[in-house]
């Protein structure tokens, strides 16, 4: 390489008239103007026009129109300012050109598969295929460099907060509690397997227990589960536990994070504290525990209308202890018949069985199940809707609680975008607290822990946990950004006593309990701090700050939503030598 770079390709301005420089980069675009031949040369950090001159040198000239898209060039020549009519505002060096004096081409390039310009629909199997073209697109060079902004904030804010980083081993044991765990069969112990973590949570309560009060890391995690856009089966999470904290300490420092880094990135200022709400809140206004609070649409609870109805649907529910909500929705005053059919058609495509509607139009009542109520119930309706005199009326009701919440919360959603409600120039945060303990899995017949296993209960509640454990809370607490979980933590366990009162209400038995976990276990009993912590999804974070719409957009090499790797074809099959060295024989395939 006989020329080499003095400034970026984003850098240059007026004030570097009349100075001699070299760039290197890929040629970004060229159009020959016959005499006069222009490319914009391109780095990660811009763009800069280059002129080739049939005047200054027609060999450089002729050399020059062999020049194609995404060859790697490095150009030698003179800064000067652009005329005031070639000028290009879209460019950050807009105001200045190169006039080239020397360059050599470093490499070509084929043809490539598809357009890099953002604008550029390809399928997103072809773009993963050819990620190091993909990644040369602006847009996801932002997204990436933001990223990288955000782990520096990290780093910077819980370093200056007295925490230390401390990395955790990714080959551990199998301790299956939810997600599938990735498994990495022994050369050296044939028939025994390290399982990749799903989080780095005993680890951290370990180090408690060893004194490091403070630990953060920024940490990658792996679950074999199906997934979605805004699941990987890699992932990154901010990792953090402190000793001699409760619930408080833990999300006031959090919020004092996101001041920084809402601050640092966005230039936002977000007030603190953060909004609270209970579980039980968040379900009944929201029909979610991540509601999006950049709209004011609530569901409203209609239940005690109808404990003596003659609507024999409604009073069924209301005498089984269900829920019946309603959505008020001014908005939706003219929404068609075939308007509603379609929201009753989507409700059905996610486990409901249809949604009731009727009208106010002028004060009056119109319309769907109108009809099937007494002036009394409409009365206590039009109350309910505080004054509105057009709009629609959008009801779900359910003999299980959660389901008719979880449904309108649905439905609260999709209305929103249809509505265009959701003011996505506004930043919404909210802590959601006081979960369940527990959940109840009516396939497997067993409870499960709504966190983790380790999450402690509220010790008032503790006695109840033996006979009525669906009434236990859990020292817990989530952070939620326009409507997306982007952390979860709690106030774990810490005494031996009470860990093994919580695998007993898990159906973990004893044996089992030593099984997966008796180092931690063993470890309790050596003098554990109280403690708690918190992760933040790495990812999920990322993606939300940059504005991108899938994960895929904020990680470098991501895999399919089948979890494949098109890039490199990975997974791949192995040979029969490796396998025999692992000790492992392939099932026959059916």
């Amino acid at each position: 390489m006989r020329l080499k770079r003095t400034h970026t390709c984003g850098e240059l301005n007026a004030s570097n008239a009349g100075t001699e420089v070299t760039l290197t980069g890929w040629v970004d675009s060229w159009r020959d103007h016959g005499g006069l031949f222009f490319i914009d040369i391109r780095d990660r950090y811009g763009k800069t026009q280059v002129v080739f001159s049939s005047e200054n040198s027609q060999q450089l000239y002729e050399k020059a129109k062999k020049l194609r898209s995404e060859y790697v060039i490095a150009v030698h020549g003179m800064v000067r300012k652009r005329p005031q009519e070639a000028k290009n505002p879209d460019m950050q060096t807009g105001d200045v050109e190169i006039l080239c004096i020397d360059f050599e081409t470093l490499n070509q390039s084929k043809t490539l598969p598809f357009e890099l310009k953002d604008y550029a629909e390809k399928s997103e199997e072809l773009r993963l295929k050819y990620r190091y073209l993909d990644l040369r697109r602006s847009s996801l060079q932002r997204n990436l460099l933001m990223r990288h902004q955000l782990a520096q904030i990290t780093r910077s804010f819980f370093t200056g907060q007295n925490f230390v980083e401390i990395e955790t081993p990714v080959l551990t044991k199998s301790t299956p509690e939810g997600a599938r765990d990735f498994l990495v069969p022994s050369r050296m112990h044939p028939g025994k397997f390290y399982a990749l973590p799903q989080s780095p949570q005993q680890y951290k309560q370990i180090l408690m227990i060893a004194g490091f009060d403070r630990y953060f890391q920024i940490v990658r995690c792996y679950r074999d589960e199906d997934l979605r856009k805004d699941r990987q089966p890699e992932f990154t999470q901010v990792d953090i536990e402190m000793s001699f904290v409760d619930e408080n300490d833990i999300m006031n420092l959090m919020e004092a994070y996101m001041k920084v880094v809402f601050k640092e990135l966005l230039r936002i200022e977000i007030k603190t504290p953060i909004p609270r709400l209970t579980f039980e809140e968040a379900m009944k206004w929201y029909g979610s525990d991540k509601p999006d609070l950049r709209y004011d649409l609530k569901i409203v609870d209609i239940t005690s209308i109808f404990r003596q109805s003659e609507f024999n649907i409604f009073r069924s529910v209301a005498d089984n202890k269900g829920f019946i909500g309603a959505l008020v929705v001014p908005e939706a005053a003219s929404y068609s018949r075939k308007q509603v059919d379609a929201l009753n058609e989507y409700i059905k495509t996610v486990g409901g069985h249809g949604v009731a509607h009727l009208k106010l139009q002028s004060g009056t009542w119109q319309g769907g199940v109108s009809k099937n109520f007494s002036e009394l119930e409409l009365n206590n309706l039009l109350e309910k809707c505080k004054g509105m005199k057009d709009g629609l009326i959008l009801i779900i009701a359910d003999t299980n609680i959660e389901k008719s919440q979880q449904l309108l919360g649905f439905l609260r959603q999709k209305l929103a975008e249809d509505l265009q409600l959701i003011d996505t120039s506004k930043i919404a945060l909210s802590w959601t607290i006081d979960f369940p303990l527990l959940e109840f899995d009516l396939g497997e017949n067993r409870y499960f822990a709504k966190h983790h296993p380790f999450t402690s209960p509220k010790m008032e509640e503790l006695p109840l946990l033996d006979e009525q454990p669906e009434k236990v809370h859990a020292r817990a607490y989530d952070l939620v950004l326009n409507g997306n979980e982007i952390a979860g933590g709690s106030i774990r366990i810490h005494n031996r006593n009470v860990q093994e009162k919580m695998f007993k209400a898990l159906n973990i038995s004893k044996e089992e309990a030593i099984q997966k976990f008796g180092f931690l276990l063993e470890a309790l009993e050596y003098g554990a701090p109280p403690h708690g912590g918190i992760a933040f999804g790495f990812d999920r974070m990322s993606m939300l700050l940059a504005g991108a719409e899938s994960l895929r957009d904020v990680i470098a090499f991501p895999k399919t939503t089948s979890a494949l790797a098109l890039m490199e074809d990975a997974p791949s099959s192995i040979s029969e030598t490796q396998l025999k060295e692992l000790g492992i024989k392939l099932a026959p395939k059916n």
